[in-house]
């Protein structure tokens, strides 16, 4: 089930490790180095998902993610926060702010790639076959 993800990382080296695996396994990618780029990335294309550093120049992925949850039309696409603040309190900060799942640096890319699989696997509508009655 190919996505498209954006990707805002401001660090170029970890930018492109996270390209890389993400097309091998499918993926568009779509990247940003922070997150006024982010934004107006959003603006043109809503993404089926979005990866997200904390730490970024300008406005924070925090921030970011505040902004994604207050419009209604951006509320319901995913956040996955990616980041190298792994204490408890940025794990709870993260979450609360609306982020679906929290992955610390370092990580491995191919556990990245099954949480965002399950994140989306959640977020996909359910179909059945049983016939809807109206009336």
């Amino acid at each position: 089930m190919p996505a498209n993800i954006l990707l805002v990382e401001d660090e170029p080296a970890i930018q492109e490790l996270i390209a890389a695996n993400l097309a091998r396994a499918g993926h568009h990618v779509v990247r940003a180095s922070d997150a006024e780029t982010a934004q107006r990335i959003v603006r043109e294309a809503l993404p089926d998902l979005v990866l997200l550093d904390w730490m970024l120049p300008g406005a924070s992925g925090i921030e970011f993610a505040r902004r994604l949850r207050a419009d209604e039309r951006t509320r319901s696409i995913p956040i996955i926060m990616l980041t190298a603040r792994g204490e408890e309190q940025d794990k709870v900060t993260g979450l609360e702010t609306g982020a679906d799942d929290y992955i610390t640096k370092p990580f491995s890319p191919r556990e990245l790639v099954a949480r965002i699989k399950a994140v989306l696997r959640r977020r996909a509508p359910q179909t059945t076959e049983d016939p809807v009655e109206l009336g």
